[in-house]
């Protein structure tokens, strides 16, 4: 009888120490997880700028013969003549900031209002429909819009747009000369309007996600106090969400930067600068994208090369501009 009791409260001194180690066991185990999400987050983020420093400094190693033979001059310089291996980045960087101007001129306050009559004024019944063909709409591969744009859009510029253009505006002191010349078609406003569609689902997707995050009682409590639609718009809502629109517009910015094929299509593909939007022009990335299997000679792809550097600056100015700005705009609203 003594020893069944001694045996008894063993096993009852014993239970402790065995719930105490699986605890243990778990912790351990909690911990080690935790720390190996730790590592692969943190290897995640420093793969990010390994691929970025990776890429830039292959970029920065394939342009040095461009930049050792024509200096800063290659930035400055319109000409582009691969028989004579006198290269210049001049147009391509005209136009490609005048064809992103264009298309963010157009895609942003229409994909802004679109978003707001989505989420204010659109009937129930229409707005799952026009959001599900917006959506659709950034998904179409570029090279269709492309082709679209050659052999349907093209010829509507030609026929309607640039000739009501050019009249409209003949003899302006500086309006005349930027809708000047032949209706050719395409050329950089064709491109820009290509654009402008490319970039209008982003602008339009992420201005409707924050619109939706106002809260309601805002909206209510200013159309109790008798403001119109467009005084909630521009006093509480457009203010409200200001980081999330600026966010979607540089969004559609780097977008428009770096399109290739479908602005290849319709620009016109000509290394000049040219006062008129009508005319031809290139890009950096049609110029890459037209010439690079084409490239033969060290200097020849060695400039390719540079115009993808500058692109990659150009956007890395524009991206660093727009976080310096949400910045301060968060600042201020402080």
């Amino acid at each position: 009888m003594g020893a069944r009791v001694s045996e008894v409260a063993i096993k009852e001194t014993s239970l402790p120490v065995g719930h105490s180690a699986s605890r243990i066991a778990v912790l351990r185990r909690l911990r080690a997880s935790d720390v190996s999400f730790k590592f692969l987050t943190r290897a995640a983020a420093i793969a990010v700028l390994v691929l970025l420093s990776g890429t830039l400094l292959s970029l920065v190693i394939g342009s040095v013969p461009a930049f050792r033979a024509f200096g800063f001059s290659f930035v400055t310089t319109e000409v582009w003549n691969p028989v004579t291996e006198q290269f210049g980045a001049l147009a391509p960087i005209y136009g490609t900031l005048v064809t992103s101007f264009i298309a963010m001129l157009i895609a942003v306050p229409i994909g802004i209002m679109i978003a707001f009559f989505l989420t204010e004024l659109c009937p129930k019944f229409l707005r799952r429909p026009i959001a599900i063909a917006i959506e659709l709409l950034a998904g179409i591969p570029s090279i269709i819009y492309g082709i679209w744009g050659l052999f349907v859009f093209a010829p509507f510029v030609q026929k309607h747009i640039q000739p009501a253009l050019i009249d409209t505006f003949d003899g302006w002191p500086v309006l005349g000369s930027l809708f000047e010349g032949p209706p050719y078609g395409i050329g950089m406003l064709t491109a820009g309007f290509i654009l402008a569609i490319m970039v209008l689902p982003f602008v339009t997707a992420i201005s409707r996600d924050v619109f939706d995050a106002v809260p309601a009682v805002l909206k209510e409590a200013t159309y109790g106090l008798g403001c119109t639609t467009w005084e909630v718009f521009k006093f509480v809502i457009l203010p409200y969400t200001r980081v999330g629109v600026i966010g979607g517009v540089m969004l559609g910015l780097g977008r428009a930067l770096g399109e290739t094929m479908a602005v290849t299509f319709v620009i016109g593909n000509a290394h000049t600068v040219s006062a008129s939007i009508l005319a031809p022009g290139t890009t950096i990335s049609a110029s890459i994208a037209n010439e690079f299997t084409e490239a033969v000679g060290d200097l020849y792809t060695s400039s390719l090369i540079a115009l993808g550097l500058i692109l990659f600056f150009i956007t890395f100015i524009v991206l660093a501009a727009a976080r310096y700005m949400l910045l301060r705009i968060e600042q201020k609203g402080r």
